[in-house]
């Protein structure tokens, strides 16, 4: 039997759209020009479960990051 809140059913399609929206953390780190080393820190984490073992991504991420602000 599944448990409560896993039968809901899928959104209807307005709804998805707004989910598409852009996430503003998304729009943040765009702007700032890290998103290429934001995306390489995340495949690792998505990779590793751990973000202890990327720290050259996370190194690098906020490197860029402080040279922008």
């Amino acid at each position: 039997m599944a448990r409560p809140g896993h039968a809901r059913s899928r959104p209807l399609l307005e709804e998805d759209e707004d989910e598409e929206a852009e996430d503003p953390v998304d729009a943040m780190i765009l702007r700032t020009g890290c998103a290429a080393q934001h995306r390489e820190l995340q495949e690792c984490m998505a990779a590793r479960q751990d973000w202890r073992h990327c720290q050259p991504q996370v190194r690098a991420f906020g490197e860029c990051m402080a040279r922008r602000q």
